[in-house]
């Protein structure tokens, strides 16, 4: 079973990403404009723009993966029994990350969120062995590191992953 917090933030995410792809939505009506939030009222950009992941395809099975883990991951271990602390946690980073975007030209924060959950678990897991594609093996608090790598390699904007990780370190250093 997937804990609360987690399963609403995949269904929606799913469900957001699901309705652009099959044109009911707009990404355009979703994206984070700090000038259509504040000069149009469009409140709802702040909080739609962590609910879409890009195109169906790979990269979207990747990264609901990753959000399904980790969040699951941090929910059920590091924050049993603290839903509130949890969802606490996810507030911060969004508050934190949307005040970053403006100044980065990031317009979707649903990998950096995603992102940031992986680094902090990673931090709290320090001892956790892993490897990625069965051949370089690490520890978790790399995992970030290895998947930044990845993201660049494959040319994706580095800019989304970093705010997940900076976000993730100051969370991680100013909570932990």
């Amino acid at each position: 079973d997937i804990p609360v917090v987690s399963r609403a933030y995949l269904t929606l995410s799913f469900l957001t990403t699901a309705a652009c792809a099959l044109d009911l939505v707009s990404p355009f009506s979703l994206y984070f404009n700090y000038t259509l939030i504040v000069e149009k009222a469009q409140v709802w950009r702040l909080f739609s723009n962590f609910l879409f992941f890009g195109t169906l395809g790979i990269d979207f099975v990747f990264h609901m993966y990753f959000l399904c883990r980790y969040s699951r991951l941090l929910e059920e271990n590091s924050f049993r029994g603290r839903t509130a602390d949890f969802v606490w946690m996810l507030f911060l980073a969004a508050v934190v990350m949307t005040g970053i975007a403006p100044f980065v030209s990031v317009h979707f924060l649903g990998s950096s969120l995603a992102f940031m959950m992986v680094y902090v678990w990673g931090r709290r897991n320090r001892y956790e062995r892993m490897s990625f594609l069965g051949l370089f093996p690490f520890t978790a608090p790399y995992l970030p590191w290895v998947l930044f790598s990845f993201s660049v390699l494959l040319g994706h904007m580095w800019t989304t992953d970093a705010i997940g990780m900076v976000v993730g370190h100051l969370y991680y250093y100013l909570e932990d």
